[in-house]
């Protein structure tokens, strides 16, 4: 028996977040009531994970790989984490990959890569979806972030990257990006792949 989907409720209207109860039939035949939060107001089912929200930049320069040292505060403490953000009404993956390395870092463009499908980020509670762009980046690090934002930039060597996998908190995805890079995936490696994805 599979799970059967029997309705969704909005239960909270946050600024940004919108909270939603799913029920379930569960495969024991028993009903089963799930929480997600969406940042997108939904019709209905159809509708959940239908919309990609905003990018993720995994940034190479000189064979090395940057980081954000960043304070979050929904865990009040800094992770080390990618450059990331989410797409403005109209804007394509392109633009917004632009402005949120230049928002976040002051860096530029030089080339992208490739750009994955869209992927959920964070399946266990949201229907979130969002691109990963692979770059290469250029010109100087500066802070253009809100005065809610801290955030450090930098490039860090294999050998750096190596050692703060060993003792330091990463989000997931950065963890992952770090992971491989340190195991020797390079950006003409990615480059070489020419996985790309249409905008939305």
């Amino acid at each position: 028996m599979q799970m059967k989907f029997l309705g969704m409720e909005k239960v909270r209207d946050g600024k940004y977040l919108k909270n939603y109860e799913l029920s379930y039939e569960n495969k024991a035949g028993r009903l089963k009531k799930y929480e997600i939060v969406s940042r997108r107001e939904l019709a209905g089912p159809d509708e959940l994970g239908g919309k990609v929200s905003g990018v993720s930049i995994v940034a190479f320069c000189d064979d090395k790989l940057m980081l954000l040292r960043e304070f979050r505060l929904s865990i009040n403490r800094e992770i080390y984490n990618l450059c990331a953000g989410m797409m403005e009404e109209g804007e394509s993956v392109t633009d917004c990959i632009s402005r949120e390395l230049y928002e976040e870092t002051g860096l530029s463009v030089r080339r992208i890569l490739a750009v994955l499908p869209p992927s959920f980020a964070a399946v266990g509670f949201s229907d979130t979806k969002t691109y990963i762009a692979f770059i290469e980046a250029e010109g100087e690090f500066g802070d253009h972030t809100s005065e809610n934002e801290m955030i450090k930039a930098r490039f860090y060597t294999r050998k750096e990257v190596r050692s703060l996998l060993r003792t330091a908190d990463f989000s997931s995805r950065s963890q992952m990006a770090a992971y491989y890079f340190v195991s020797g995936v390079r950006a003409q490696d990615l480059a070489e792949l020419e996985i790309c994805t249409e905008n939305d």
